[in-house]
């Protein structure tokens, strides 16, 4: 064993989110974390990277006690982690970025930067992860993918010996996510060893050796991989079976929502017209690029337009601001919850209520009990947890979080939802739960539009289908007619 965890528990709070947990990850493996959002993986992260520290428990490095109280800690140890949000510096070349903190200086009594040595080593570095890269190059001009791989030959340049992944194909593309997946394949020959955290049931059972399950913070199992199949792991997960993945329920198609006529995002880019009904989700699909969340922004006032009109139940909207969109009963569940979806540093409560206020004011003041009877009222409605309103946002976990921004939205009443990329980085449970929300929101008389990168879940949700490829509307197409291969040919312009 190269790690062990020994009766770990860890509380915010007062609220117990570890319950004693033990778990062993051998050398040369790669070894997954996985469990609901909520289930404590991050925080187990955490503590063993030094973000956190555990309340009682011991951890064990290479067969001996080792006390991690900081960052540096774990770093000095020889254990690397590569977070959902990179930690990099995109105005810096790959070379500096990947020596950064611990830069290689010349031996001459006036001590300076050993560049050629830091070069050649970038380049080393790189090439044993599959880059034949410049290492001048910044960071800034490389994909999401390829930053991800200079975040690795940062660890690999601290001769790390564990190297731990959060979500690292999250917010990858198809391709991207290959190269990566290919990329630890290459590793573990190496002899490196992975903590791997994902919600992709299928990537997981390509690329682990073993898995520990957890749920609700407690350790439930550590299965081989090999023997366990992606429903005995889903089962293991959620305690319970989910044979619908996709539950869709058909609704009678109602009255036109919201139309989109004549939008142009810029002088040069194309005219955007359709046209969401009551009683359908409306998915729209399309490759990283393709101008799907530039759309979503520009209806709901984020973004300027050039010219465009948009009608809610037929009138028309004067949609400048987003406080205009509120106003005409739009919501716009945003694909990065964290950034621009929630203010991390305050509770609940007061993220669940901040998009309108006016309705839990009493005299011109906001009423504390009003906001926490709506609060106590959505963590109940939509399971979160924990359930503590006046817990601080930032320490739930990512599908929790995105629960309280539905929530928030929910407390609008507004007439048409947008979700952009609404499970990305949720479980599989997390994500039922979303579904099922979409569909009362149906049912109950609001439109639904889906922006989403995933072929499978816009497939298995959607009633219709709108295809993006550069900026422009390449496909308009049936619950009936809409496979991947058809997709895919009209995302890539065909």
């Amino acid at each position: 064993m190269i790690l062990e965890l020994k009766n770990i528990s860890k509380s915010f709070s007062g609220v117990q989110v570890l319950h004693d947990i033990n778990m062993e990850v051998k050398l040369g493996e790669v070894h997954v974390l996985l469990g609901e959002n909520g289930a404590g993986k991050s925080t187990i992260i955490k503590i063993i990277t030094g973000a956190y520290e555990k309340d009682v428990g011991e951890l064990i490095w290479k067969g001996l006690p080792i006390e991690v109280t900081k960052p540096s800690d774990s770093i000095d140890a020889g254990i690397g982690t590569i977070y959902q949000e990179l930690n990099l510096i995109p105005e810096l070349s790959i070379m500096e970025n990947i020596f950064l903190g611990h830069e290689k200086k010349t031996g001459s009594k006036i001590s300076l930067l050993d560049r050629t040595t830091m070069k050649k080593e970038a380049k080393v570095l790189m090439e044993r992860l599959g880059q034949n890269v410049n290492p001048d190059e910044l960071v800034q001009n490389l994909g999401v993918g390829q930053q991800q791989l200079v975040e690795i030959a940062k660890a690999l340049s601290l001769n790390c010996e564990l190297i731990i992944m959060d979500e690292p194909t999250s917010s990858l593309s198809e391709r991207e996510a290959e190269q990566l997946l290919l990329t630890i394949e290459r590793l573990r020959e190496q002899g490196m060893t992975i903590i791997y955290i994902s919600h992709r049931l299928e990537e997981i059972k390509r690329i682990s050796d073993r898995i520990t399950i957890l749920r609700d913070g407690h350790k439930i199992k550590t299965v081989e991989t090999k023997s366990t199949s992606i429903d005995e792991m889903i089962s293991l997960m959620v305690g319970r079976s989910l044979d619908n993945k996709f539950p869709k329920i058909d609704f009678k198609k109602g009255k036109e929502i919201l139309s989109v006529k004549n939008l142009k995002l810029t002088e040069d880019s194309p005219q955007i017209n359709f046209t969401a009904y009551q009683g359908e989700i409306l998915g729209i699909s399309g490759l990283v690029g393709a101008g799907r969340t530039e759309l979503a922004r520009a209806i709901f006032g984020a973004d300027p337009i050039v010219s465009g009109e948009v009608y809610i139940e037929k009138e028309k909207q004067n949609i400048r601001h987003p406080i205009d969109a509120i106003k005409a009963g739009l919501a716009f569940i945003t694909e990065d919850r964290k950034e621009e979806g929630l203010f991390l540093d305050q509770s609940l409560i007061f993220n669940k209520t901040i998009a309108m206020l006016n309705k839990v004011k009493k005299n011109g003041l906001i009423h504390p009990k009003s906001q926490r009877k709506v609060a106590d009222k959505y963590v109940k409605d939509l399971s979160i947890r924990p359930n503590n309103v006046n817990l601080l946002t930032r320490y739930l976990s990512g599908g929790n979080q995105q629960k309280v921004v539905i929530a928030k939205w929910l407390f609008t009443d507004a007439r048409v939802f947008i979700f952009d990329e609404p499970t990305r980085g949720i479980d599989v449970g997390a994500k039922v739960e979303v579904y099922n929300l979409m569909n009362y929101l149906i049912e109950n008389g609001a439109g639904v539009i889906v922006i989403s990168s995933e072929l499978p879940e816009i497939l298995g949700i959607s009633d219709r289908i709108l295809v993006m490829s550069e900026g422009k509307i390449t496909a308009d197409l049936s619950r009936n007619e809409a496979d991947q291969e058809v997709i895919m040919k009209a995302a890539t312009g065909g």
